[in-house]
């Protein structure tokens, strides 16, 4: 039965209903977002823009993804199931979906993400995705920054009340009519010259913004 429903969950006409629902759902929520500006302007001026936030609270972003559409901005995700619903909902919000991982510094779903964020100026990424562990930022949203010439812009979502499931990630779900802020942090500028030792420094300061949080 199990593996039945993961066939189920993988199909358009099941990716469609989820995303509906989700999106009812988070209309629900009482949402607040807080310094949005300062990266926005720097988009509309020209600029190239990462989003990056907790696996943990991906739930959240789908109550703004919208706000982005014509952007067309990408955001990598996993073919795992997880990966293929959280990719089947950025895509119908707009989002272009790079399947892949970032483990691996040559990998084609890497380079796909530079090219895009060169040319369309914004993307979103995941920090610990798809299997974490939680908490952990990999080196993979440093690349692709570095790479596209982008500032990188960390994020998170604080709900007041909500549910944590048993997950790696114990990924949260906001409860019905909460109150929910995004907050976004002062962007991030990668130095022009990086060797092995900046690139873990940078992971590091991205990895301190965010991780107090996160709830584990």
């Amino acid at each position: 039965m199990f593996k039945k429903l993961r066939k189920i969950a993988r199909t358009k006409t099941a990716g469609a209903v989820i995303y509906w629902i989700a999106r009812l759902y988070c209309a629900t929520l009482r949402l607040k977002i807080e310094n949005e500006n300062e990266w926005f302007d720097y988009l509309e001026q020209g600029g190239r823009v990462l989003i990056c936030g907790w696996h943990q609270q991906f739930f959240i972003g789908i109550r703004v993804f919208n706000k982005y559409r014509k952007y067309q901005p990408a955001l990598m995700s996993s073919k795992s199931l997880d990966g293929q619903i959280a990719g089947g909902i950025a895509g119908r919000a707009g989002f272009h979906t790079v399947w892949g991982s970032s483990s691996n510094s040559a990998s084609a779903a890497l380079k796909e993400m530079i090219h895009r964020l060169r040319d369309h100026r914004m993307a979103g990424h995941i920090l610990d995705g798809p299997r974490g562990p939680a908490g952990l930022v990999k080196l993979g949203a440093i690349a692709i920054a570095r790479g596209a010439g982008a500032v990188i812009v960390p994020s998170v979502a604080i709900a007041d009340s909500a549910w944590y499931l048993h997950s790696w990630d114990r990924f949260m779900i906001p409860k019905p009519f909460s109150r929910v802020t995004i907050k976004f942090c002062p962007k991030i500028e990668l130095p022009s010259a990086m060797d092995k030792a900046e690139f873990e420094n940078q992971r590091k300061k991205l990895e301190d913004i965010l991780r107090p949080y996160l709830k584990l």
